[in-house]
């Protein structure tokens, strides 16, 4: 049985300063190749309790790993509220979201907590969830009200607020052709992400270059 000592020694072995340097442009402070890190996880397999100490631990490379070797069910509502309130970096926050309480019966109850959240973090991650059920499970959502929000809030929105905001505007015109003309015209007249830098072969997070894109492939 590997410790999580053992563990800790191991991830810094795969310290790599290059990658720590990239990351950190992007708000991230782990600095082991993703691909590393998750043959780990498949090493491990399953360990509920071993994933409890790794994220007990704070450090953001044995979280990521954590989050790749819990059971998603294995933690109360309480739990994730407290996770996502400590998982401040990006990459813990958007694993956090997708492969953990995605997959968590309190998805929805956290997701309406989450969205009205003052703190800006946490509502992204309400933000997160919601573009899950724009594309999923629309039923019970009201999409013009959240075109709503988005088109009076997101201009002035924090910057992960607002990228989480703007997928869920694309979202919407992506996924429902009825409102797919209002949420482009919101997109051009805010403007939000409309000189991104996108590399070549990337779509652009522009929402309303995002939507026309996306589109097309679908037709």
């Amino acid at each position: 049985m590997t410790t999580l000592e053992e563990l800790r020694e191991e991830l810094a072995a795969l310290e790599d300063p290059k990658i720590l340097d990239v990351n950190r442009r992007h708000g991230d402070d782990h600095g082991v190749n993703l691909g590393a890190l998750r043959a780990v996880a498949k090493r491990l397999k399953t360990q509920p309790d071993l994933a409890r100490e790794l994220w007990a631990s704070g450090d953001s490379s044995a979280r990521l790993l954590a989050l790749l070797v819990c059971r998603p069910r294995q933690f109360a509502k309480d739990e994730l509220d407290a996770m996502l309130r400590e998982a401040r970096t990006p990459k813990v926050q958007d694993w956090l979201v997708n492969y953990v309480v995605k997959k968590s019966p309190y998805a929805e109850e956290l997701r309406l907590a989450w969205l009205s959240d003052p703190d800006p973090v946490v509502a992204s991650a309400g933000w997160a969830l919601t573009t899950e059920r724009i594309a999923k499970k629309p039923e019970g959502l009201d999409l013009n009200g959240l075109l709503d929000v988005i088109e009076t809030e997101m201009k002035a929105a924090p910057d992960r607020l607002q990228w989480a905001m703007n997928h869920a505007l694309a979202q919407i015109g992506i996924s429902h052709a009825g409102l797919r003309a209002r949420a482009i015209a919101i997109g051009e007249r805010l403007e939000v992400l409309k000189d991104y830098p996108t590399p070549p072969n990337c779509t652009s997070p522009y929402a309303p270059i995002w939507i026309t894109e996306m589109v097309g492939r679908q037709q």
